[in-house]
């Protein structure tokens, strides 16, 4: 029997403010790990919303997207488990804003760190993915693409 391939939609934050890069630490099965601000995209939510959402979510910091920085197709291993998923991962620059200091972070999330390029570029076998590391080298790039260019049918919220 064949089974049709379905990528994982994912959607990550990446945030520069003052030259500093925000990540996130947390616990994985390969142990602590840092990541953009990232998750799965929800069923009845835009890429836009959902990098919203995770951002919150994972930081306590609220984000709007002003840009598209890529789409990026990479494939996961876990030897651990035998796991093997591909990730379809929409990055989105935007503007950092208010931070909700008291709000609890998402189950896992240790911290947040606001690292600069070298520190990114530094704790490369620590990240979960090596697309950490490209989205911030693409949006140091001046990577922007206009969030228009990702379009959600209206029928993702009925």
């Amino acid at each position: 029997m064949n089974e049709r391939w379905k990528p994982s939609a994912t959607v990550a934050a990446v945030i520069e403010h003052k030259g500093r890069y925000l990540l996130i630490e947390e616990h994985t099965p390969e142990g602590l790990r840092l990541n953009n601000p990232a998750g799965h995209l929800d069923p009845g939510e835009s890429p836009e919303q959902g990098v919203a959402r995770e951002t919150l979510e994972e930081t306590a910091y609220e984000f709007k997207p002003t840009a598209l920085v890529g789409i990026y197709l990479s494939r996961f291993h876990r030897p651990a488990t035998g796991e093997d998923v591909t990730y379809l991962r929409f990055a989105y620059c935007g503007m950092v804003g208010k931070h909700h200091p008291d709000q609890p972070l998402d189950k896992g999330i240790v911290r947040t760190l606001w690292l600069t390029p070298d520190e990114v570029r530094a704790s490369a076998k620590r990240h979960r993915s090596p697309l950490v590391l490209r989205c911030m080298e693409d949006h140091l790039a001046g990577k922007r693409y206009p969030l228009g260019v990702v379009h959600t049918d209206g029928s993702i919220y009925g």
